[in-house]
């Protein structure tokens, strides 16, 4: 199979490395938008950038441009993998719009609100970018718990396969199911992708808890009522309840919300630390998506009815509205209520 990998960040460059190694015997190309991001990487054999010490096998080759002829060469035994940040989503699968292959994108969260049109606009999901830029592709997405290092190392990890089209579920499974990377397969890409939307921005508050050294007790109360928040929205959006008890869900949270290498917890710990929000994001040399979508989570789940409190104080920090221990003691003060969701 030829596993073309449009973006190479830190996951993007993760799975392709995955790929390279996988006994089926994958082609793998790899590309990039910065030539001179290429031509770094062609030298080194490493992308030095976002994976600094991991080796780029001799299987991954590096592009820079035009990205059109590598889509022309696409078959439909192919797959083609978007590693792009969800601000890259629209104009990607624009430019796929003719792809034969089936095509997956790997970034998670909410797009920020569309200017210009009469009527205002909210954030949308992946799938719903697909369908209104092109409705005739095969296209999923792949996510669940996953830090791109460790992928890269070969870490055992397992992830979701999620489209409403078996060819790219199969596809999927074909391309990345291997010895140290499990890929299971679910028919709700909502769920897979509300999970991977959420978990982003629940992950600050963790952080936030965490920097204030606020205890296990106080982290294990955000992630449950986190999880809970979560399935409300998805289940407003269509999603299955039992898909956030699995990878993209439940298993997304708790690595998101805990793990060291999770940027958007690294966010929460800094603004803790009485860093701005400025200050934290350019401290991290990375995309830390929950910083993007809170607002638009919180601006689609408003315009469904849904509650969501843990969010909607993250949303407040990063506005600074609140200060760290004011947020804390607004989710602390709320009323009494049932645990149901």
């Amino acid at each position: 199979m030829k596993i073309i990998v449009f973006g190479a960040g830190a996951w993007g460059t993760a799975l392709a490395i995955s790929a390279a190694r996988h006994p089926g015997g994958h082609t793998v190309q790899l590309w990039a938008r910065d030539p001179d991001q290429v031509q770094a990487m062609k030298a080194a054999r490493e992308n030095a950038r976002y994976l600094p010490g991991v080796v780029l096998p001799a299987k991954v080759a590096l592009h820079c441009a035009p990205a059109d002829a590598l889509v022309a060469s696409a078959h439909p035994n192919d797959l083609v993998i978007i590693a792009t940040p969800m601000a890259g989503l629209r104009a990607t699968l624009m430019a796929l719009q003719g792809c034969r292959a089936p095509v997956a994108w790997l970034c998670k969260g909410f797009e920020a609100p569309q200017s210009g049109g009469q009527a205002p606009s909210i954030g949308m999901l992946g799938h719903e970018i697909r369908a209104q830029v092109a409705p005739a592709l095969m296209a999923g997405a792949l996510s669940g718990p996953s830090f791109a290092l460790e992928v890269a190392q070969g870490r055992p990890t397992a992830l979701v396969a999620a489209s409403e089209h078996a060819s790219v579920r199969d596809a999927l499974v074909a391309a990345f199911h291997s010895p140290t990377l499990r890929v299971y397969a679910s028919e709700d890409l909502v769920g897979v992708e509300v999970g991977g939307a959420v978990k982003n921005v629940l992950a600050i508050a963790t952080g936030l808890c965490d920097g204030l050294n606020l205890g296990l007790n106080a982290r294990a109360a955000l992630i449950t009522r986190g999880l809970a928040e979560m399935t409300r929205l998805g289940l407003a959006l269509g999603a299955r309840a039992e898909t956030f008890m699995g990878l993209s869900g439940l298993g997304d949270l708790v690595l998101t919300a805990t793990g060291d290498l999770s940027r958007n917890r690294r966010v929460g710990q800094l603004l803790a630390q009485g860093m701005t929000l400025q200050q934290a994001v350019d401290s991290l040399g990375h995309v830390a998506e929950g910083v993007y979508s809170a607002r638009t989570v919180v601006q689609r789940a408003r315009s469904l009815g849904v509650d969501m409190p843990i969010s909607e104080g993250v949303v407040a920090l990063l506005d600074g509205a609140l200060q760290p221990a004011q947020a804390v003691a607004a989710l602390m003060g709320r009323e009494a209520r049932d645990e149901g969701l």
